[in-house]
């Protein structure tokens, strides 16, 4: 049976063609919306840029009849903007709010169908619409099963005999049910549990797993654990072109990146220059606008990457860290952005960094990551329990979106990290708040 769907604002500002994917359904749009929409149009950030794509494509769709009237779309749905009603919610409510608003066009459509739904982002909204008998649904598109999502690692028990040969041959066959290119395999003894041994299954054959390369110490900083080893193979290898890092405060995820990423920008010469850019989210109450220029703005939002690249300089150059630190952006071999600034660039032969992944959108992220030229790496680091963004959960984000949908890709790798490497206190944290 066809329904009726009714969206709320946000769920277009998360992805800008979601009335599109609703199939033969037909999709309400509140004139609520539309004008909490203009609102948002001449921002320069991707809200604003969402926002203008809503438009665009709905002004498309005004060639194909009038949207008041509902209008058809190529899976036989129906896009239709819907006009205020009488305002008929409970005593309580108010037609000033917009929230209330869209929410008395869904109270119209259940009264009319009860095949009506309301899907909205706002967790809030949707106990509303629950309280006043409407069905409401979050908007699911795009969204990952958490508990079944890739980790990079895999662990096989073997006879001592299959370590041994692991040890003289350098690889062994792929006995794996199944695995992907570029996932990492702990070989463990099934007689005795000291006996171990860390492989992969190389980019080009799955069919074998092959030794990892040896330890590196990109620009001092050498791995703690085997799974900040596992990423730095990734991080260093030219094959790889992207890379997703996801695990909790301390785990290492942006120490190492930027270690391997000045690596192979400065030492080996691979990639012109170093491009680190993070969302601009605030945790807690924003501060609202900030003073200075463009770049001392980026340091208050980009403490955590300003304060693990000083570390680094400091391991690799003790007597002078700051001042190279300094030098290299002077040189243009070292770029800190927010992810707002890298749309609409092409990035040819850049290492590039995301941090904090985790706040950007799917819609967001695959903008992001179209910006990669010729011969660039990306990397995407991010704590999916760590979200600051309200409309973002841990299965909707784009972090995670990436690592369902990239898994399996020759030129892609990841690692999630399990331990806290960063003090004893954040180790505790971590695990008991």
């Amino acid at each position: 049976m066809k329904k009726v769907y009714i969206l709320d604002t946000n769920v277009l500002i998360h992805d800008p063609l979601a009335f599109l994917k609703f199939e033969d359904n037909t999709v309400v749009i509140p004139i609520a919306v539309i004008e909490e929409l203009d609102t948002f149009k001449s921002h320069a950030d991707e809200k604003g840029k969402n926002v203008r794509i809503v438009s665009r494509k709905l002004d498309e769709l005004r060639a194909n009849g009038r949207l008041d009237k509902g209008v058809k779309t190529k899976d036989n749905g129906i896009i239709k903007i819907e006009m205020e009603h009488e305002f008929d919610l409970p005593p309580g409510f108010s037609k000033i709010l917009m929230d209330d608003r869209i929410l008395n066009v869904a109270y119209y459509y259940n009264k009319k169908t009860k095949n009506s739904i309301m899907v909205s982002k706002d967790i809030n909204l949707r106990l509303k619409a629950e309280a006043l008998g409407l069905k409401a649904e979050d908007y699911e598109t795009g969204k990952v099963n958490i508990d079944e999502l890739y980790s990079g690692t895999d662990t096989l028990e073997v006879d001592d005999s299959v370590i041994e040969e692991f040890y003289a041959k350098k690889q062994i066959k792929n006995i794996l049910k199944s695995s992907f290119p570029n996932e990492f395999v702990i070989l463990k003894s099934n007689s005795d549990s000291k006996k171990a041994a860390l492989g992969r299954v190389p980019y080009n054959d799955t069919s074998v797993i092959k030794n990892i390369a040896p330890e590196q110490s990109p620009w001092g900083i050498r791995p703690l654990n085997k799974e900040q080893r596992f990423a730095m193979e990734l991080l260093l290898d030219d094959n790889i072109k992207l890379v997703t890092l996801l695990g909790t405060a301390g785990t290492g995820k942006t120490l190492i990146s930027l270690s391997c990423a000045l690596h192979k920008t400065i030492d080996a010469n691979i990639y012109r220059r170093v491009v680190v850019c993070r969302s601009v989210v605030p945790v807690g109450k924003d501060i609202g606008f900030l003073p200075g220029s463009m770049d001392e703005k980026l340091q208050s939002w980009s403490g955590a990457i300003y304060d693990n690249l000083e570390f680094i300089m400091d391991k690799k150059h003790p007597e002078e860290g700051i001042s190279k630190f300094d030098y290299l952006l002077q040189q243009n071999k070292l770029e800190i952005a927010s992810v707002t600034h890298i749309r609409g660039r092409t990035l040819p032969k850049q290492y590039m960094i995301v941090d904090d992944a985790q706040n950007l959108t799917p819609h967001e992220i695959k903008t992001i990551l179209s910006r990669a030229g010729e011969g660039t790496k990306v990397v995407v680091t991010g704590d999916p329990y760590q979200i600051d963004n309200p409309y973002l959960d841990i299965a909707s984000n784009g972090l995670t979106y990436i690592v369902d949908r990239f898994k399996g890709q020759s030129i892609y790798g990841h690692i999630t990290f399990t331990k806290t490497e960063r003090s004893e206190l954040a180790k505790l944290v971590s695990e008991l708040l």
